[in-house]
């Protein structure tokens, strides 16, 4: 039985258009998105056997495809949401995403310098990737994760809340290799209620981490 499902879409294809193609939405998400929550599935039922038979001699590269296959689909799922057809511009007291604003600017400085570092970890990841901005709760503030395929170079326990995917295949067919004009564009269509959403959970849920001594 599948433990991981592939979920709908929060809009139709043609809805961030013109910064993402439909035809690039449909791929994305029905084609890659569903590649990684197949195998994600498909790897556990691999661990799964390997306990019955107990037979590990595959087990460094089972572990590191259930990481990869898993983090995909997570971050994919945060992705569609992340973004709207109305989005853009910055999180504002009088919409609603305050707080989200001035955690903003207590971890970064400013709005301004926190676009710039996400925009810069995103634009310059090596090969394929994300730039991220995470809630980190042993300090409780906010950080940006230049993320290594889906799953490399991040913080134990820190959770996502605004993901900018970097891989070919979310930009190359509309962007052809110019990601960084991909980056900057994402900026119009980041849905700020869905992130500031995220980060009020993740630091509510963070405030409970206990740490060892």
């Amino acid at each position: 039985m599948a433990i991981y499902t592939l979920p709908e879409l929060p809009y139709d294809y043609a809805a961030l258009e013109p910064v993402i193609s439909p035809e690039i939405i449909e791929l994305h998400h029905d084609k890659h998105h569903a590649a990684y929550v197949k195998g994600a599935n498909d790897t556990l039922e691999q661990l799964a056997e390997a306990r019955d038979k107990d037979a590990w001699g595959s087990i460094n590269g089972l572990e590191k495809n259930l990481a990869f296959h898993l983090s995909g689909h997570i971050l994919h799922s945060i992705y569609w949401h992340n973004m709207t057809g109305d989005g853009g511009g910055e999180p504002l007291e009088k919409d609603g995403t305050g707080e989200l604003a001035d955690a903003i600017a207590d971890s970064f400085g400013s709005f301004a310098k926190f676009k710039a570092q996400l925009t810069k970890a995103a634009a310059t990841t090596q090969g394929s990737g994300w730039g991220v901005l995470a809630y980190e709760p042993v300090s409780g503030r906010l950080v940006v994760e230049q993320i290594y395929d889906h799953q490399g170079n991040v913080g134990q326990g820190s959770t996502p809340v605004l993901v900018f995917d970097a891989w070919e295949h979310a930009f190359y067919l509309q962007y052809k290799n110019q990601k960084v004009d991909f980056i900057e564009a994402m900026w119009r269509v980041v849905n700020w209620q869905d992130v500031a959403r995220r980060y009020v959970a993740a630091k509510q849920a963070g405030n409970n981490l206990i740490l060892a001594p």
